[in-house]
């Protein structure tokens, strides 16, 4: 099967499994990840048709909508794209990518460095990238209305160094989400590309908060 016509399947299958996914989690979500792979793809060295399918599969089943089950989204993943009759090579490298890239999974020091490769790189960079910024900060009031979260609470402070296991329980208010994931982002990336296009982000959600307690505090 031609490249073209793979990635235009998986598009197809994508969005079709996505239909009434979260707002945060959607196929404008995948999307974005998508076109942001792309771009950081023409001043990165890797894998064209691994970093774009990756891009694409790499929401296809998010554990925190299946019950925390981290082995669904990767198991997706490959049937679909043996389905596809895609070579083991790829696949193999694309469920990988899958497995690793999560920022949860950064917290884990015993799976930190199972993984790693130019093109997991490059997607993890661009999922980041959609984490943070403007549309960052849509995405995270959005989870945190879907999970009916408090928006602010003076009296439950963040703590920016969570365990995995305590991240993937937390249930605290959705401005505690910017000090222990969001503002973490910037210093994660990889790529030299995906550094600078975190830059301007980052800068935008510090104004944000400014702004936002501002707000809360009735100042001027």
């Amino acid at each position: 099967m031609e490249s073209n016509q793979l990635i235009q399947n998986t598009i197809d299958f994508v969005k079709q499994e996505l239909q009434n996914a979260e707002g945060g989690h959607d196929w404008f979500h995948i999307e974005r990840v998508f076109n942001t792979s792309k771009l950081i793809l023409n001043h990165e060295d890797g894998d064209s048709l691994i970093v774009q399918l990756a891009a694409l599969l790499h929401d296809i089943a998010d554990p925190k909508f299946h019950g925390g089950d981290e082995n669904i989204g990767p198991e997706t993943a490959k049937t679909f794209l043996e389905s596809q009759l895609v070579d083991e090579k790829t696949i193999s490298h694309v469920v990988d990518i899958i497995k690793h890239m999560s920022f949860k999974n950064s917290l884990d020091k015993n799976n930190r460095k199972a993984f790693t490769s130019k093109e997991l790189h490059i997607v993890q960079d661009a999922d980041r990238l959609d984490a943070i910024g403007a549309i960052g900060i849509a995405r995270a009031f959005n989870y945190g209305g879907f999970k009916n979260r408090e928006l602010y609470n003076p009296d439950v402070p963040p703590n920016p160094n969570l365990t995995k296991k305590e991240y993937k329980n937390s249930k605290a208010p959705t401005i505690n989400h910017f000090y222990e994931k969001l503002l973490l982002l910037k210093d994660k990336m990889n790529t030299e590309t995906g550094k600078k296009l975190a830059e301007e982000r980052h800068l935008f959600m510090l104004e944000y908060l400014n702004q936002f307690y501002k707000e809360w505090n009735g100042k001027e």
